[in-house]
């Protein structure tokens, strides 16, 4: 199960009975609630997720509201070079998806894997890419009814290329930084708009 596998990953820790049963807290269930909305509002992989929550950061309160920590400052995603990378065998272990759905993302460009020091190898990225659309497979959605997501990521990575290339590409230290920023809060703003406007077509077909 998903709490399981967070509770393999150490990103919880319930205490237990002598039965063996386990007892969440209400921080525990605070806690899980935190990683579950970082996973599916602001696509953290885990590794980032625990790195916040190590640091104390974005808490959430009992009330629903949200209290970042002080002096608790989120990395960008988009720069964080220290990357995981992992075999197909641990794709396969850690999402439960078949290495023929594994393999027919690739044929279709929406998992990208590298090849280092001989091996291919996934990132992290890619991993939570093949365990959404493992989900979806379970209802009949097969590798290449993603492409239409795929054609959608590579019009909005053109249109913010279009907007913050030059900065991107600056020498200028400081410029660069600031063009990371902005590509960064500008991905956020862009996903956002896409599960509204999501959100809006689901009303209409639900009849609302």
């Amino acid at each position: 199960s998903k709490i399981r596998y967070l509770e393999d990953q150490k990103l919880l820790s319930p205490r237990r009975t002598s039965g063996g049963y386990r007892l969440y807290s209400q921080a525990d269930v605070e806690r899980l609630r935190t990683i579950l909305r970082l996973q599916r509002d602001e696509f953290l992989p885990l590794r980032v997720i625990r790195q916040e929550l190590a640091a104390g950061g974005d808490v959430v309160l009992g009330d629903g509201d949200r209290k970042p920590a002080a002096g608790a400052v989120r990395r960008a995603i988009l720069v964080d070079t220290s990357r995981a990378y992992l075999s197909i065998d641990e794709i396969v272990e850690e999402t439960g998806a078949r290495e023929e759905l594994i393999r027919e993302l690739e044929n279709f460009g929406i998992v990208q894997p590298e090849k280092r020091e001989g091996k291919v190898v996934y990132d992290e990225t890619d991993r939570e890419i093949v365990r959404a659309a493992n989900e979806l497979s379970r209802v009949g959605v097969g590798a290449r009814n993603l492409r239409v997501f795929r054609s959608s990521a590579d019009r909005e990575a053109n249109l913010l290329e279009a907007l913050l290339g030059p900065s991107l590409r600056s020498r200028n230290p400081e410029r660069r930084k600031e063009a990371l920023e902005s590509l960064e809060s500008l991905a956020a703003t862009v996903s956002h708009l896409k599960h509204l406007l999501l959100v809006r077509d689901l009303r209409r077909l639900a009849g609302e």
